[in-house]
């Protein structure tokens, strides 16, 4: 069979694209290479976090702010179109302060937003403010910048509602699928996996770490590395932190998520007690009732990062009808990813508004 759209990568950026395409009536292929994977999708903080996103890159910041307004319409459709509840919540969210320092630091990013024409809203709370608002707030806080525009989800309930949706609506999902090759064809693309090949009129390169491998076999640059971050999870407490947060969250079956850290360690997606233990500390400054719940497990996952940290959208000059599509911002990104990505390339072609973003912008000569 030839699909008219195989999208490789069963992550959340592979999903919402397959997703969005397949809702345009096209029909879709996403292959899933499976637990062997690198998976950054499901080792995430699920925060759709607004405020401060693309400072001095305005391309970005606008991109992100579009998925924003979007994210209402997408948690809907899908739950319209599974019965899933993603545990989307747009309660806000918090990036707590230790010093009037790093209050100014948040005001600056507030100035710099507005200076490149973004559109969000921001509060400052002082200490008193931020104690009606967040009770049992630690002695160190001494504020937080507040966007009521901010919102969190489950990555996993994302996930598994985005890859339901695209098989009830008719697509194909393929789980335990690797890609060992891809080669242009007369009228599209073969793609060589375990199970024989599969055809495409187009294809999407959205498979994370392992997108390197495969982009120049479309002529296509994926520059991409990892970064690793390690989360905390607690045991369940009662409902008490609704906010989304720069270092924690509590999910809507009331652990709470402590997060997260950046390092630069190749790929080993290990752990490090020290690294929790960071984590944990800062956490407790923010709330030091939170002493008392236990830690039930802690792990690392590696995000998938360009060298400027923006996403690169891009299709193959060579070979039109391959496309390539990244980012760190997966869950913030997956509303626009399925509404404007997907459907723009089942017609062919990407949005303006990623034209800034392909890997050209690497290439030193062209610069």
């Amino acid at each position: 069979m030839t699909y008219d759209l195989v999208v490789v990568g069963g992550g959340l950026i592979g999903a919402a694209i397959a997703w969005g395409a397949s809702r345009t009536g096209a029909s879709v292929a996403l292959l899933d290479e499976g637990d062997v994977a690198y998976r950054a999708s499901r080792g995430n903080f699920g925060l759709i976090w607004l405020q401060g996103k693309g400072v001095g890159k305005p391309a970005y910041m606008h991109w992100s702010l579009r998925a924003g307004c979007l994210w209402k319409d997408l948690a809907g459709e899908l739950h319209a179109a599974t019965g899933l509840d993603t545990g989307w919540r747009q309660t806000g969210g918090l990036h707590f302060c230790f010093s009037e320092a790093e209050l100014d630091k948040r005001r600056d990013v507030l100035a710099r937003t507005q200076a490149d024409g973004g559109e969000i809203t921001m509060q400052f709370l002082d200490r008193t403010a931020l104690g009606d608002l967040v009770p049992g707030i630690g002695p160190e806080v001494v504020g937080a910048s507040f966007s009521p525009e901010d919102s969190h989800v489950s990555p996993l309930y994302l996930l598994r509602a985005l890859q339901q949706a695209l098989q009830d609506g008719g697509g194909s999902y393929r789980p335990g699928t690797a890609v060992a090759e891809i080669r242009p064809e007369a009228g599209g693309f073969a793609v060589a996996t375990p199970a024989g090949p599969l055809h495409g009129r187009r294809i999407v390169l959205a498979a994370g770490l392992g997108s390197a491998r495969l982009a120049p076999q479309l002529g296509l640059s994926m520059p991409v590395e990892p970064e690793r971050g390690q989360i905390v999870v607690t045991e369940r407490v009662r409902p008490c932190f609704p906010y989304a947060a720069n270092c924690l969250r509590q999910t809507a079956e009331g652990s709470f998520l402590f997060g997260s850290s950046h390092e630069k360690v190749g790929f080993d997606d290990g752990t490090q007690v020290t690294t929790a233990a960071d984590l944990c500390a800062t956490a407790l400054r923010v709330l030091p009732g939170l002493e008392s719940a236990g830690v039930v497990r802690f792990w690392g996952s590696l995000r998938v990062m360009t060298p400027d940290g923006l996403p690169i959208y891009e299709e193959s000059s060579r070979y039109p009808g391959a496309f390539a599509a990244t980012c760190h911002s997966g869950v913030t990104l997956a509303s626009v990813h399925a509404f404007d990505i997907g459907p723009a390339i089942a017609a062919g072609a990407l949005p303006a508004a990623v034209a800034s973003f392909g890997s050209g912008r690497f290439d030193v000569q062209a610069h």
